[in-house]
C-alpha cells in the first residue's frame, strides 16, 4: 500500500499579512508540481486569510490548536466547529509546545482529538520524548503512552483523518535532528508495535517527522520506509524553502 505523503507547516507565533502574502505569491511559482500534499497552520488571527490565498495554490490550511468543548465560557479557545465553518481542513494537536509548555496532558489531548473529529477536521496528532527521557532509554515508553492515551477510543469511523507527528523535543527549533535513522526507529515502533493496540491501520496510517527539517534533509529522511512526511516549523515560513520540501529534488 502507497501512504499518502505530507508537508505540513507549522508557523507556530510568526508571520505577518506580508510574509504571508510573500509566501503564497512563491508557492504561485510552483503550483501543481508538489509530490505531496502541501497544508500550513498559521495563527489563528490569519487562518482566514491562508484560506484565501491557498485556494489559488493548492495548499489547505488549518489550526496549531483546538479546544475541547464546541462552545461556551471558554475564553481564548478555539471551537473545533468554529474552525470547521470557516473551512479550515485540519487542527494540530498535542505538539511538545502545548504539552511542555501549557500543561496539557494525554486524557485532555484524547478530548481535543475526538471533539476534532466529530466537528469534520483532520488531526494531526503529535507525540515525542524529552532528551532526558531519550538518553534514559524510554524514548518507546513515553510514546507508547502518548500514542496509546491520546488516541484511546476514537471510532473507526474517524481512522482515515487521524495523521500522527513523531517530533522529538530535543530536535524541535534546537538545529539538531534524529538522524533518519534513529526517526525510522520510533516510526516504525509506532507502526508496529502501536497501532494494532488502538485499531488504527497501521498499513494506511501517514506518520510523520518532525523536528529541524529543511531542505537539505527533507529527501533523505522520507527516503525511509515509515516516514511519511514531515511536520516542519522555521523552514516552512518562508515559500520558496517549503517549495524545496514540497517537491525534493
Amino acid at each position: 500500500m502507497t501512504r499518502e505523503i505530507y508537508i505540513v507547516g507549522n508557523w507556530k507565533m510568526n508571520q505577518k499579512i506580508s510574509d504571508i502574502e510573500s509566501f503564497f505569491n512563491a508557492m504561485k511559482k510552483i503550483k501543481g508540481k508538489y509530490n505531496c500534499h502541501a497544508w500550513v497552520a498559521p495563527q489563528a488571527m490569519h487562518i482566514e486569510t491562508c484560506l484565501k490565498l491557498g485556494r489559488d495554490n493548492g495548499i489547505l490550511v488549518g489550526s496549531q490548536n483546538c479546544a475541547d468543548h464546541q462552545s461556551g465560557a471558554y475564553t481564548g479557545e478555539l471551537s473545533p466547529l468554529s474552525l470547521k465553518d470557516i473551512g479550515a481542513h485540519f487542527s494540530i494537536i498535542g505538539h511538545s509546545e502545548r504539552r511542555h509548555i501549557y500543561g496539557e496532558v494525554d486524557n485532555y489531548l484524547n478530548a481535543k482529538t475526538l471533539l476534532a473529529l466529530q466537528s469534520g477536521l483532520w488531526a494531526i496528532f503529535c507525540v515525542g520524548e524529552k532528551l532526558e527521557e531519550r538518553e534514559a532509554g524510554k524514548t518507546n515508553e513515553v510514546v507508547k503512552r502518548q500514542v496509546t492515551e491520546g488516541l484511546k477510543n476514537i471510532p473507526s469511523e474517524y481512522h482515515d483523518r487521524i495523521i500522527i507527528a513523531y517530533e522529538p523535543v530535543w530536535a524541535i527549533g534546537t538545529g539538531k535532528t534524529a538522524t533518519p535513522q534513529q526517526a525510522q526507529e520510533v516510526h516504525s515502533f509506532i507502526r508496529n508495535e502501536l497501532l494494532e493496540q488502538i485499531n488504527l491501520d497501521a498499513k494506511a496510517i501517514s506518520i510523520l517527522y518532525g523536528g529541524s527539517v529543511k531542505p537539505s534533509n527533507v529527501k533523505e529522511l522520507l527516503g525511509q520506509n515509515d516516514i511519511d512526511g514531515a511536520l516542519v516549523g522555521g523552514a516552512s515560513l518562508k515559500g520558496e524553502d517549503f517549495g524545496k520540501l514540497c517537491m525534493p529534488e
